[in-house]
């Protein structure tokens, strides 16, 4: 493991570890806290563990004395894999299961574990939950089916080679029967999403358990490029990552 030191003791450390078979990277922030509350983040479709909304919760939950991991999905960022053969819901999900438990086998942290997942991160997240049994999760653009992406995706100016990505049989995917057993959950989406419609939001909210809290960002969009919308998203699931991982 490399290590770096921040100037306000803040420690990152790179972790490697292995998900069916591939090697999989990230990146460990540690507060100067000892034993801190974890989350663990799980990126987007076509990004990875360097996405902005990542580094920056992570620098502001190291502040709030939580830890934050941020890895690469197989055949994303550093980590191993040919994207196009190895990416699907049932791959996210093991990579997942298998960061949680690297992090559980080093005991860096506490094991009071919170989830934060970004569009196809957050399905993700949902889909695990049962098995990781978070105390706090956050999403953001998260679809509950593969099919309200396929339909976004047919009216976009993509190439073919992608489109045909999301209509393949091992990409598809419905999670709606996961909801309900899903609970401590800040939903967050942007009502002019046009990846990913804001129904979906509104299908997590309705179907999960309480605690739950809604966030709908008027005139936002997938990617969140709203300033604005950045700030108070990270303002809220830092609220809600303290609230219910720090008590």
């Amino acid at each position: 493991m490399n290590n770096k030191i921040s100037d306000t003791g803040c420690i990152s450390k790179q972790i490697n570890f292995l998900s069916g078979g591939f090697r999989l990277h990230g990146i460990l922030h540690l507060p100067s806290e000892e034993n801190p509350p974890l989350v663990i983040g799980s990126h987007g479709f076509e990004s990875s563990g360097d996405s902005p909304k990542q580094i920056a919760l992570a620098e502001k939950c190291n502040k709030a004395g939580i830890a934050f991991f941020r890895f690469d999905h197989r055949g994303c960022g550093y980590s191993k894999g040919n994207f196009q053969e190895v990416t699907n819901i049932k791959s996210r999900y093991e990579d997942l299961i298998s960061a949680y438990n690297t992090m559980m086998e080093i005991k860096a942290t506490s094991n009071h574990t919170g989830l934060f997942g970004s569009s196809f991160g957050g399905t993700v997240c949902l889909l695990a939950a049962e098995i990781i049994r978070p105390s706090s999760i956050v999403t953001f653009a998260a679809p509950v089916r593969s099919s309200a992406i396929a339909e976004a995706i047919n009216k976009l100016d993509i190439s073919e080679k992608t489109r045909s990505f999301f209509h393949r049989s091992n990409f598809q995917f419905d999670i709606s029967d996961k909801l309900a057993l899903t609970d401590h959950i800040l939903v967050v989406h942007g009502d002019c999403d046009s990846i990913v419609p804001v129904s979906n939001a509104l299908e997590i909210y309705r179907d999960v358990s309480e605690p739950k809290k809604l966030l709908i960002q008027q005139g936002g969009d997938h990617l969140m490029s709203n300033p604005v919308h950045q700030q108070v998203f990270m303002e809220e699931a830092l609220i809600w990552f303290k609230s219910h991982l720090c008590n």
